[in-house]
């Protein structure tokens, strides 16, 4: 009885290394109950990528926030607009005809948005538009953080500037509360599309979400952000 305690008390202990020091699961040294071998630093759940900020990010924090509270005269910073988030759809009436017209339209709004876009289906049915509950009419995207960031980054000094004729965005498109929402006719604009291999030029909404209360706000928040609106 003895012996079997023994060894079931062997058995519990973990291994010692060369160095003396106890192993956990991996072979990294244990000290005060924390791996010290772990390659990656992890903050919140997270592993720390040591990235740059995005630029259109790091222009906000620097110049965008002191203009706003000069403006408007914030006095708690957390009431200072800033953009939210940053959704992109696409509506594809014709992929109910041809469903290969949506295998595209999600192809190039991956290559523009940085991330995979979600399929949006019909929530009832039309017979007068030859549509079904649940097929595909479209898709979506919404984007935060620095992938927003660098979005916008791209759509204002890239994009936009490539439109034919272009004089500028309309600043009546607020929803009356911060909010603005932008159409585009086409895809081409952006440089991530290969103009040889679209099959048919597609237009996009694309609805940007801020924290402003009132569209007076939120048109500052953009005009600094460098968004071009028409004089």
């Amino acid at each position: 009885m003895a012996d079997k305690q023994d060894k079931q008390q062997k058995a519990a202990k973990p291994a010692a290394g060369a160095d003396g020091k106890a192993k956990g699961a991996k072979g990294a040294s244990v000290k005060g109950g924390k791996q010290s071998g772990q390659a990656v630093e992890v903050q919140q759940g997270r592993p720390r990528s040591g990235g740059v900020k995005a630029r259109l990010r790091d222009h906000y924090a620097k110049s965008v926030v002191a203009a706003l509270k000069q403006e408007f005269g914030y006095k708690n910073p957390m009431a200072i607009p800033k953009i939210e988030k940053v959704s992109i759809n696409i509506g594809l009436g014709e992929a109910t005809g041809n469903s290969k017209l949506m295998d595209g339209a999600v192809n190039e709004l991956g290559a523009i948005a940085g991330q995979k876009p979600v399929v949006t289906k019909a929530k009832k049915s039309i017979a007068a538009f030859k549509l079904r509950e649940g097929m595909s009419i479209g898709c979506m995207v919404t984007l935060r953080g620095d992938r927003m960031y660098e979005f916008l980054d791209r759509l204002l000094n890239v994009a936009l500037p490539r439109v034919r004729d272009f004089r500028g965005v309309s600043p009546k498109s607020f929803d009356g509360r911060g909010n603005y929402t932008l159409g585009l006719r086409e895809q081409l604009i952006f440089p991530e599309i290969d103009y040889n291999k679209v099959e048919k030029t597609k237009g996009m909404n694309i609805s940007i979400t801020t924290t402003a209360k009132t569209d007076a706000e939120g048109l500052s928040l953009l005009r600094h952000m460098g968004m071009p609106f028409r004089q």
